[in-house]
């Protein structure tokens, strides 16, 4: 019996692309009032970005503390998984800076400090976004492209995480369910690290195990 084929690879990204841009032309239009509609894509695209970036986030701790059939397929498919991130995350920032010329007060409100964090997390993005790519990846080497990539999904993890607990006590206590999973997200990749580093180390130890043994037979005969 055959199986259904999956979508993946490019098909998966424009899938999701099509996805961001349909919930934002929706909002557009519903939304009489364009300041408020805008506002709105604001809202909705940071959890259209905040998905993608946990199953990437997540994939290579889940393929290690849960193996199956859907983690090892995330795994495969996370350079496309953190693709449709960015492309989101693009999307969200087209649509804070239309929100900022729709609402003139938008920015004057804004300082040095408020805007560092989103900064460096688009800084992030924007470097994780190019390392696919040949063009990019083959001016870093396998250290820098590792260093970069963990660096870089951890910065903007706390970003997310700051950005829905600062809103807690301004916005709306319901802030609490998407930073509760950005905790329990954090969580497992640190458990799922941990498991890695444990069967690492085992697999080390086996080999010089069985290096020395088979010297010893060597000696011994």
């Amino acid at each position: 019996m055959k199986t259904k084929p999956v979508i993946s690879g490019w098909k998966l990204f424009w899938l999701v692309a099509a996805i961001v841009l349909a919930l934002t032309a929706s909002i557009l239009a519903i939304h009489p009032d364009p300041v408020q509609a805008m506002h709105v894509v604001i809202r909705v695209t940071a959890y259209t970005s905040l998905a993608p970036f946990l199953a990437a986030f997540l994939a290579s701790p889940m393929a290690t503390l849960a193996p199956n059939d859907f983690t090892r397929r995330l795994l495969r498919e996370r350079r496309y998984v953190g693709l449709s991130f960015a492309f989101s995350m693009l999307v969200h920032l087209a649509a804070i800076f239309s929100y900022g010329v729709l609402n003139a007060q938008f920015w004057p409100s804004r300082d040095f400090l408020t805007n560092t964090p989103g900064t460096i997390g688009y800084l992030f993005i924007a470097l994780l976004a190019a390392t696919p790519f040949r063009i990019f990846s083959r001016h870093l080497s396998a250290a820098a492209w590792k260093r970069l990539h963990t660096t870089g999904v951890w910065v903007i993890a706390i970003i997310f995480g700051l950005s829905f607990l600062k809103r807690i006590p301004t916005v709306s206590e319901l802030y609490v369910i998407p930073l509760l999973i950005v905790c329990v997200a954090i969580a497992i990749r640190l458990t799922g690290k941990r498991a890695q580093a444990k069967r690492r180390t085992g697999a080390q130890i086996r080999k010089s195990s069985d290096a020395h043994f088979n010297k010893t037979v060597e000696s011994a005969a």
